[in-house]
């Protein structure tokens, strides 16, 4: 087994790691969601948001494997930040590097390995968004386009950890944040040709509850519907509030079609939680459900542009879809 040098900034490197603050923190929904839709996009069991630490590498996001950490002189992460390009193992019995490694020959059993390293804005390699599978495979160039664009997403992320990206009201995602994460998703779809669809939600008659019964009811209003769509929509799904009554979803590998059913469960839910909750007020909404298409809408702004305008004409004609 070869040891992973270290890399000839690794000084710095540690210091800039360490600068963000995020070691040792609980998981989040923006690294989590990354590491589910690489393994459903790869097929793969195991895929890690890992960050090279000095003596670890440790795992800011992880689906497949139940540890949080491992020695970084037995980490792929460790041999992959020692180059811009990402690490590719094929089968890694067959490796020199990696052959006789303690997670090849036991658990978890790797055999093809795919990292791709981690960038903070000064260019240093802090870890690794890294595939995994127990059985060897091939692993081609679109295939290697869309692991950098997923990991693309994770740098933004980490150099944007200290930026509020999280509406403090509901806790869901705001506007900067759902589209830091739509932006990258978007690529990712047109690429790899996957179903998408947004739906954007106005809440109705939410200044009269303000006016009624005062701001800090129509903040628990907020809140309510902010719950609600955790309750009921996937948690590969992005969902945020991006402006005050004004709420939106991006639902995956998901067409217009089935959206509206998954719609029409909604709002069912939103019913039963206006028959229990008794404040005096019910919960409505209008809405807008767009296809994603990458040729009418090439950006994030252009999407949300194109449900807003939906939303509004069924506002105003009164279409409520699900009454």
């Amino acid at each position: 087994m070869k040891k992973p040098a270290s890399p000839d900034n690794e000084a710095a490197r540690l210091v800039e790691l360490r600068s963000l603050d995020v070691l040792d923190t609980p998981n989040e929904e923006r690294f989590d969601r990354v590491t589910r839709m690489a393994k459903r996009v790869f097929d793969v069991p195991i895929a890690v948001v890992s960050l090279v630490d000095d003596q670890r590498q440790w795992f800011k996001s992880c689906v497949g494997l139940e540890v949080s950490e491992t020695p970084r002189d037995v980490s792929f992460c460790g041999h992959a930040i020692l180059d811009s390009k990402v690490l590719l193992v094929t089968n890694a019995l067959e490796d020199e590097r990696f052959f006789d490694n303690p997670l090849v020959t036991g658990e978890p059993g790797i055999r093809f390995y795919a990292g791709c390293p981690l960038r903070a804005v000064s260019g240093a390699r802090l870890g690794t968004l890294c595939l995994i599978d127990t059985r060897p495979r091939d692993f081609c160039t679109e295939e290697m386009e869309t692991l950098v664009d997923l990991a693309s997403m994770v740098e933004r992320e980490l150099s944007a950890f200290q930026m509020a990206t999280t509406d403090e009201l509901t806790g869901i995602s705001n506007r900067r944040g759902f589209a830091t994460l739509a932006e990258h998703s978007m690529k990712v779809f047109a690429r790899e040709h996957i179903p998408a669809t947004l739906v954007f939600f106005d809440l109705d008659h939410f200044k009269e509850i303000n006016d009624t019964f005062g701001h800090a009811e129509g903040d628990v209003a907020l809140q309510c519907f902010a719950e609600a769509m955790r309750e009921n929509f996937r948690e590969s799904d992005l969902f945020a509030r991006i402006g005050g009554d004004e709420f939106v979803v991006l639902f995956t590998n998901t067409r217009r079609q089935v959206a509206m059913t998954v719609l029409k469960k909604f709002a069912d839910a939103i019913k039963i939680h206006n028959a229990e909750s008794n404040r005096g007020y019910e919960l409505e909404f209008s809405c807008g459900a767009v296809q994603y298409d990458p040729l009418q809408h090439p950006t994030v702004d252009d999407l949300l542009a194109a449900g807003d305008e939906l939303m509004y004409h069924n506002k105003r004609s009164l279409q409520h879809l699900f009454s």
